[in-house]
């Protein structure tokens, strides 16, 4: 598998051509979740304004045309045209296109230097150095050191969720842990009578496939059939790694 690629298998009914439900580890379930923490900003910049659903694109397109006169500070419009994107996700595979961000630096934590009312006052902390301690008055402009937690106090496996298990993700993106009890419980749902209609399907999923995913999570409650089975015209399969196969349950 290339780099920067994921494995994902599908179970498809061929009769209908939709994905009853994938399966995978932690690696896409931790991707989809990260989608959660991207601004709008930056999904706008993703997908491009003209895939935007909805008005969205418009009102981003407004903003970034809008001349520094009627901007109070230009600071102000890159925060929304280039939000920060949090970088609290370690080892979640990069499946999406790196979008540059505003250059402004994360606001600082202050709280109050007074020492004779240390109890009270250390109560209290702000993201702005220009701020008066409710409890003595004075102007909080001592720096607070944010601390982490130790290495040895969590796990070390980064992103989401845990990797012990498999997990399945049905086609409208409701995910739960996998069982056999759950798989049965499905085939009754979508009354899949003869499994013999069943074909399991491996996609190798990269950039272009995150890209799908995330543009399809916003407008359809199909996701994975639109992403990977709704072929435009002259488009090849790419991204399948081992074909289809028909699968017995």
């Amino acid at each position: 598998m290339a780099a920067n690629t994921i494995s994902l298998k599908l179970l498809v009914d061929s009769t209908s051509q939709r994905v009853l439900f994938a399966e995978s580890g932690k690696e896409f379930v931790d991707f989809m979740f990260n989608i959660l923490s991207l601004p709008v900003g930056t999904v706008i910049r993703l997908l491009t304004k003209e895939q935007m659903v909805g008005s969205l694109g418009n009102l981003y397109d407004s903003l970034e045309n809008m001349n520094d006169t009627y901007i109070l500070s230009p600071a102000n419009k890159d925060t929304l045209l280039k939000p920060i994107v949090p970088n609290n996700a370690a080892n979640v595979p990069p499946l999406l296109p790196t979008v540059e961000s505003s250059n402004l630096k994360p606001t600082g934590i202050y709280r109050c230097g007074n020492s004779y009312h240390r109890g009270s006052c250390g109560l209290y902390v702000a993201n702005d150095s220009k701020s008066v301690c409710p409890s003595c008055n004075n102007v909080m402009t001592q720096n607070a050191t944010i601390v982490n937690p130790r290495k040895g106090s969590s796990t070390n496996e980064g992103g989401y969720v845990k990797g012990v298990v498999t997990y399945m993700i049905m086609d409208d993106l409701v995910v739960t842990p996998m069982s056999a009890i759950s798989c049965f419980t499905l085939l009754n749902k979508f009354n899949i009578k003869d499994v013999g209609v069943l074909e399991e399907k491996t996609i190798n999923i990269g950039i272009d496939e995150g890209v799908k995913l995330l543009k399809a999570s916003l407008q359809l409650k199909t996701v994975l059939t639109d992403a990977f089975l709704k072929k435009k015209a002259g488009e090849s399969d790419a991204s399948s790694s081992s074909g289809v196969h028909s699968i017995v349950i």
